[in-house]
């Protein structure tokens, strides 16, 4: 049986859950950092019930310390990320893919501050910084809370947040207004690899579009990102051949509120997810994520991406394992998202 505080603490945790989850993630770009801070957000709360004290306002207590962790967190995270192989990208949040809070797609108003390339941006703000903007812009907070959640004078809250936002407006994402829009450009796109097409996928590239990969140094990904629609199409198209010849599949999905799919291979373990930036009617930007530490959350995690123990300059991807023929190409109608170094195709 459940003692007051446990009780007290197990209605937050149903109710206010979520909300916590999607300040932390957006915080961190991490879903285990989220869950973990959040986890740890609620153990204070029920450890201070016990103490004896009252709180009010539960959802104002774990906001306000669900915040402060997440700004020790990204403290402590902003060196190893200067030490980053290659290019860093959030952990993509799936649509449907495990309970945390609610779908994105069913908020599509909040889905645009979901997006991978929102919370590259917000990289660029530090952690005070990142955290007053999200919770007034995106969360609604007032000035007035935000000060008392992190420790600061309204005034200061408002000169913080005015920074934050001018960084915010200079690198702010464009998105295609109409999810039909965005849903129409991403058919077409994986479509014309599917197919083969140069000539339609060229018409779905941005002239401008740039290929980001995420492989941690773990698995096989650019370190550098590919800019400029000729030469990401032929890209893509190449790459398409090799990973069908190894029976991957792809299936769309929403990442990070925005379309992409999720890559899986013949024995359905997860190779790579992937998002699209769609604006003006074409892809600008392909942002895929093949480290195994950020897809765990999402099953089993494929090897067939892993990285050679040497460094190669012109990586493959993925590899033929030297233990398994290729099996007979099984893609469901859509192509994976890929990533390739220099080698011949």
């Amino acid at each position: 049986m459940m003692t007051p505080p446990e009780a007290q603490t197990a209605a937050a945790y149903a109710e206010l859950r979520p909300l916590m989850f999607s300040i932390a993630y957006r915080m961190t770009g991490s879903i285990s950092d989220a869950e973990d801070t959040v986890q740890e957000a609620f153990l204070r709360l029920t450890q201070v019930l016990r103490g004896g004290e009252r709180i009010d306002s539960p959802k104002a207590y774990l906001a306000t310390v669900t915040t402060r962790l997440a700004i020790s967190h990204l403290r402590s995270a902003r060196v190893r990320r200067e030490t980053y192989v290659g290019e860093w990208l959030p952990e993509p949040l799936v649509e449907g893919s495990a309970p945390y809070g609610p779908d994105p797609a069913e908020h599509a108003e909040m889905s645009d501050s979901l997006s991978m390339a929102f919370l590259v941006l917000l990289e660029s703000l530090s952690p005070t910084e990142r955290a007053v903007f999200l919770l007034h812009e995106v969360f609604g907070y007032s000035h007035q809370e935000i000060a008392e959640i992190i420790g600061k004078s309204e005034p200061n809250t408002r000169q913080i947040f005015a920074r934050a936002r001018r960084h915010v407006d200079e690198g702010k994402p464009r998105y295609e207004a109409s999810r039909e829009q965005r849903d129409e450009v991403s058919r077409r796109f994986f479509a014309a690899i599917g197919g083969g097409d140069l000539a339609g996928l060229l018409e779905v590239l941005a002239p401008d579009v740039v290929m980001v990969g995420d492989g941690g140094g773990k698995a096989q990904a650019r370190r550098e990102p590919l800019a400029g629609r000729e030469g990401v199409a032929r890209f893509l198209l190449g790459l398409f051949r090799r990973v069908a010849q190894q029976g991957v599949r792809a299936e769309l999905v929403l990442v990070n509120g925005q379309p992409g799919a999720v890559a899986y291979d013949p024995d359905d373990r997860v190779m790579s997810v992937f998002a699209l930036d769609i604006a003006d009617g074409q892809v600008q930007t392909i942002r895929s994520v093949v480290n195994p530490d950020k897809l765990q959350h999402l099953g089993p995690v494929s090897d067939l991406a892993l990285r050679p123990e040497r460094d190669l300059p012109c990586r493959p991807w993925p590899p033929t394992s030297p233990n398994r023929p290729p099996p007979t190409p099984s893609w469901k109608a859509m192509p994976t998202r890929q990533t390739r170094g220099c080698a011949n195709w």
